[in-house]
């Protein structure tokens, strides 16, 4: 479940944070419409993308099936010659589940993460720089993956068949720890974050955010300039951390009053309540989710292992877990991204209301389009299963309703 609210255009490929442009045309401070050179290598940068996404969706799925239906046994049953209990197997068998993963995506990932981006000069980062990122990324999504499986495991040991209804639960506790540490812990360990120093930005937010009821902990300044030309901005955190985030690629190359906009959209997810909202819609997803897989599972291991009591489940289900929350995810995401669409025209509409600077809003989005080399009218099919924000056109036609 996401808890932070972008207002950019459509995120990277899968496992590629914001990165990543060669000449952008017109100078970055005009508002003008791409040129019909930019709008033809936004839309090849916007291929290649859907291409590597759907290739990375496909080979997470063609992994875990051969590691579920034909690796899992043998290698739990080698493994038990090894090492004692079910916990330490456990964790042994995602630990190699993970390294083969990476192993199998790596070629692809640095295709999508470093070559087209550094293709579509949208890169600033040298191969180490991405190198060191991505094995700082990949090292925090084993850690937590680790912990996160073994205490499921745990819960379901000792839980037993009802294991799906705590799983859920325990879902919507980490979520709102995840939801909280984002911003004050996660993102610096990637980008440089500065409470922003600009009286100006700041009288215009603090009068902004006057009677909406939000309390935000200030405003900072995202350093993603070191490694990428995109521009974004999010509101992120939970009480006490929430923050609003504005890269200082937006900062620097956006006027005050198209910042102003895209503040008053950021404000908009809250006045909407949306954070609360997907956090709840998260919890009922997850529990939909969890009862699945547990059908899937119990099935499995009676058929397969002779197991029928939840309490006895099998390290070596782990990788048939995993195989279906991704499958559940995949078939779930045209959902979400319907919602999160939903959402985002909700918070549109509330920019230009709350501001009134229709100009600063289509220059804003216009900008938008050409920094981040977004295609402003994908195919429809296109963004009813993949885009989680609506097409850069449908926003700009709504600043001329």
């Amino acid at each position: 479940m996401d808890d932070e609210h972008e207002v950019t255009s459509e995120p990277t490929p899968t496992g590629v944070p914001p990165s990543e442009a060669p000449n952008i045309g017109p100078a970055a401070d005009s508002p003008a419409e791409m040129t019909a050179e930019q709008l033809a290598e936004a839309k090849r940068y916007g291929h290649i993308s859907l291409i590597c996404d759907l290739l990375d969706k496909g080979l997470d799925v063609a992994y875990l099936s051969v590691a579920a239906l034909v690796l899992a046994a043998p290698v739990d049953r080698w493994l038990s010659g090894h090492i004692a209990g079910d916990t330490w197997r456990l964790m042994a068998i995602f630990v190699l589940l993970t390294l083969g993963h990476m192993l199998v995506s790596f070629p692809l990932s640095v295709y999508s993460g470093y070559v087209v981006e550094h293709r579509f000069g949208l890169s600033r980062l040298s191969f180490a720089g991405w190198l060191s990122r991505y094995a700082k990324r990949i090292g925090l999504s084993v850690a937590c993956g680790l912990v996160m499986f073994t205490l499921l495991y745990q819960l379901i040991w000792w839980v037993g068949d009802w294991w799906w209804l705590a799983a859920a639960g325990a879902f919507f506790v980490v979520s709102v720890i995840f939801g909280q540490l984002t911003p004050v812990v996660i993102l610096p360990l990637f980008y440089k974050v500065d409470r922003l120093d600009d009286a100006e930005l700041n009288e215009r937010m603090a009068r902004l955010a006057a009677g909406t009821g939000l309390s935000i902990q200030g405003v900072y300044r995202l350093g993603l300039s070191q490694e990428t030309a995109k521009a974004n901005a999010m509101l992120a955190g939970l009480g006490r951390t929430r923050r609003v985030l504005m890269g200082d690629t937006l900062l620097d190359q956006f006027t005050p009053d198209e910042i102003e906009v895209i503040f008053a959209h950021e404000i908009g997810h809250h006045v909407f309540r949306h954070i609360r909202k997907m956090i709840l819609t998260g919890a009922a997803f997850s529990l939909v989710g969890f009862w699945l897989c547990g059908r899937i599972m119990a099935a499995w291991s009676a058929a397969h292992y002779g197991v029928t009591d939840a309490h006895q489940l099998p390290p070596a289900t782990l990788p048939l877990l995993m195989l279906s929350l991704t499958a559940f995810s995949l078939l779930l995401e045209p959902l979400q991204n319907a919602i999160s669409r939903r959402y985002e025209r909700q918070c549109d509409r509330y920019a230009l209301e709350r501001t009134g600077l229709r100009a600063a809003y289509t220059s804003a989005f216009q900008k938008l389009a050409r920094l981040n080399k977004d295609d402003p009218d994908p195919h429809p099919l296109e963004v009813l299963l993949f885009h989680s924000h609506p097409p850069i056109s449908e926003r700009l036609a709504m600043a001329e309703e």
